[in-house]
C-alpha cells in the first residue's frame, strides 16, 4: 500500500493504495509531495485539518488543494501524511494532520494545483485506490 508517480502528458499522476480510505488518502497526500520534492528530511511540525465535502472524489480534490494551500500560507512542504475518512451527516470528512517541513530545508519543486482530469477512487478486493493528476 503507497502510491506511485506516474508521467501523465505535461503534468503528473499519483496512483495511490491503501487498506482503508484514510491510508488512501493518506497516501496520495504523500504522492502530492513526492512530486514536489525528492529528498525529505525529518525537520518540520505537525499541524492538523479537517475537510468536508459532498462526495469522494471532491473531498480528495478539497483535501489536497488543502494541503497546497498549506504549503502556500505555512511556507512548508506537508509530508508523513495521516487521514482518517468517514461520512457524517451526508457528507464526506477528512481528519487529517501532516509534518510541514520548512521550504529552508528542502529543494522543492511547484505543483500548481490538483485536477478532476481523470480523478477516480475505486474500492477493490483488498481495499481502495486512487488515481489524481496534479498540474505542475
Amino acid at each position: 500500500m503507497g502510491y506511485e508517480l506516474r508521467p501523465h502528458t505535461a503534468d503528473v499522476a499519483v496512483a495511490a493504495t491503501g487498506a482503508t480510505l484514510g491510508e488512501t488518502f493518506a497516501a496520495a497526500a504523500d504522492g502530492l509531495a513526492a512530486a514536489m520534492c525528492d529528498q525529505i528530511p525529518e525537520s518540520g511540525e505537525r499541524f492538523s485539518l479537517t475537510v468536508r465535502a459532498e462526495g469522494l472524489e471532491a473531498l480528495l480534490f478539497d483535501y489536497l488543494d488543502q494541503l497546497i494551500y498549506e504549503r502556500d500560507v505555512r511556507g512548508v512542504l506537508p509530508v508523513a501524511n495521516e487521514a482518517t475518512v468517514r461520512e457524517s451527516d451526508g457528507e464526506w470528512v477528512v481528519e487529517a494532520s501532516a509534518r510541514g517541513v520548512p521550504f529552508d530545508d528542502v529543494s522543492a519543486r511547484d505543483v500548481k494545483a490538483v485536477t478532476y482530469s481523470e480523478m477516480r477512487i475505486e474500492e477493490t478486493e483488498t481495499g481502495w485506490e486512487a488515481y489524481v493528476v496534479l498540474d505542475v
